[in-house]
């Protein structure tokens, strides 16, 4: 099959004619075209794989460009064998120029020396010069040339291995040496010198020495083995039971609700209850997860825990191997985690204080029985016999501070508007408590009690009335003190009428105040009891609830 490009542009005739000799070719009526080595080219073959591109086109049918190119790789093979690190002669013994600064050697320079940097090299004391390397003129390819063990003989392994296997050997024998000459045959100390040993590395001779090594390695291969019917693995400690016996039931049997459990075909776990309203303990299954936190099963978890632990930081603790060791350190290991939280809860008290915060009330009072009456609904709502609790704010309550016995904001000051103590009527926040001094000196200092004190000043008779309510206030106290005074029924009487008429009379002239007001001014006149008693019998109280519905006459005479 010719090139288009080698033939140009073909006219139509030549055209129809390439198509016709195509055809007869792939029909077998017309031989097939040959390349530039005389082989036959399949008519079959596609165009675009017959067809070379432009810049392999070589003018003549042909599939050279489909084929791999020749290429001798006969230097890239791994056998190749030379010697690696070969010395030529003798080294020289003195330096010279042109060769490595730190070994002398001449067939490479510092930057590719591979002797240890030396303090001074070789250019500056001329001893310990190295003896020229063998340069192999090998050509390797790129998987010879980075092959890591080519030109190693393993003659140089062989021995390294010789001098370690007398060391041990002679190691051995020292510790045969000092089991024979032990006159005691107790088994402790030949264990102690295997396991010292072991420690260095050599498995002991069970002729001399103690068979822990071999169990440890009896123990380690049971470890990995697969025991009948369990799938364990080793690293992540899982074991999955593939066999069930045959009288068992099914666990997805028990219940064939769709909505019951989760059964798990791929590892045949049912980690649910699949009967939910029967008690764990009668119910024929209960669940993996029962089964896995119930009896002794939470306890062994935690002892094969502390020992994979104890095995991670490095110390010789294996559960299986040896179950009583294991229990005991983990029993010593929770008795010293026990005195030292009780070491540092009594460092720290010491050191900070706050135990009497420590101290609660015995659960047996906190979950004990009351004498609270609660009654429930079928639903389960409390219908009545519990209060609900009090919202309680998150700032702190009944907090008193400087003194204080009531709270800030407890009192309210209607001439100033402001808020203060009830218990001094301070209106200053956070200020020292002074208790009635400080009621009296702020009642003192109102506008009202300003102004009727200027007032009292300019009129003498609001001073004769101050004087009279003092006397007043003192008589009552008298009489609360000392008990009921004696009166005169008849004088009280008297008294009582010649009050009503003042009042009802509604006359503060008359000769008889004017006398009683001249005698208070003069100082010559003292009101007697009596007059008090009717005074406090007939004046109205404004802090009477029943003022406004029953009369005072009927209140007094009664």
């Amino acid at each position: 099959m010719a090139s288009s490009s080698a033939v140009g542009k073909l006219s139509r005739e030549e055209f129809r004619r390439q198509k016709d000799l195509d055809a007869a070719r792939k029909a077998g009526t017309a031989p097939a075209a040959l390349d530039e080595e005389g082989r036959p080219i399949n008519p079959h073959i596609p165009q675009y794989i017959s067809q070379a591109p432009w810049y392999l086109d070589t003018g003549a049918p042909s599939l050279s460009h489909q084929r791999r190119p020749f290429d001798d790789r006969s230097a890239d093979k791994l056998d190749n064998w030379y010697d690696r690190g070969a010395k030529a002669g003798p080294a020289a013994k003195k330096y010279r120029k042109g060769a490595c600064e730190n070994c002398g050697a001449m067939t490479h320079k510092r930057q590719d020396c591979l002797e240890r940097p030396r303090k001074k090299g070789a250019k500056f004391t001329n001893k310990n010069i190295q003896a020229d390397e063998i340069i192999h003129d090998v050509a390797t390819g790129f998987d010879a040339k980075r092959d890591r063990w080519n030109g190693y003989d393993p003659a140089e392994h062989k021995k390294i291995y010789e001098e370690y296997e007398a060391v041990e050997a002679a190691r051995q024998k020292l510790r045969e040496e000092e089991i024979d000459n032990q006159t005691t045959t107790d088994l402790a100390a030949v264990r102690k010198v295997a396991k010292a040993g072991k420690k260095e590395g050599k498995e002991a001779d069970p002729d001399f020495g103690s068979s822990d090594e071999e169990d440890a390695d009896d123990d380690k291969y049971a470890d990995a083995a697969d025991a009948v019917g369990q799938k364990l693995d080793t690293k992540t400690r899982i074991t999955v039971r593939n066999l069930r016996i045959r009288e068992d039931t099914a666990k997805y049997l028990i219940n064939l609700d769709p909505e019951s459990a989760y059964y798990d075909p791929k590892t045949r776990s049912m980690r649910d209850a699949p009967i939910k309203n029967v008690p764990a303990e009668d119910a024929k299954f209960a669940g993996d997860n029962f089964f896995r936190f119930s009896g002794e099963a939470p306890e062994v978890q935690e002892l094969q825990l502390f020992a994979w632990q104890a095995a991670a930081r490095g110390n010789d603790v294996h559960l299986n191997a040896n179950p009583t060791q294991g229990q005991l350190l983990h029993h010593e290991f929770k008795e010293k985690k026990e005195m030292m939280k009780d070491v540092n809860k009594v460092s720290i008290l010491a050191k900070y204080g706050g135990e009497e915060y420590l101290e609660h009330v015995p659960r047996e009072l906190i979950n004990g029985q009351t004498e609270d009456y609660v009654e429930y609904s079928r639903t389960g709502q409390i219908i009545k016999g519990k209060e609900r609790a009090k919202a309680r704010s998150k700032y702190p309550e009944d907090v008193y501070v400087n003194n204080h016995t009531d709270v800030w904001g407890s009192w309210y000051d209607l001439s100033s508007g402001t808020w203060g103590y009830a218990c001094c009527h301070s209106t200053i926040h956070i200020s020292y408590c002074a208790g009635e001094v400080g009621k009296e000196a702020a009642q003192a200092s109102t506008a009202q009690a300003l102004l009727g004190s200027s007032k009292a000043q300019s009129d003498p008779s609001a001073q004769n009335n101050e004087a009279r309510a003092r006397r007043e206030q003192n008589y009552s106290k008298k009489r609360v003190g000392e008990g009921d005074v004696s009166l005169d029924k008849d004088r009280l009487a008297e008294a009582i009428s010649e009050e009503k008429k003042r009042k009802a009379r509604g006359d503060k002239d008359d000769d008889r105040s004017s006398k009683k007001m001249k005698g208070l001014q003069s100082g010559s006149h003292d009101v007697t009891e009596e007059e008090l008693e009717a005074y406090r019998m007939t004046r109205r109280n404004a802090e009477d609830p029943m003022a406004n519905y029953v009369d005072s006459e009927d209140v007094y005479t009664r």
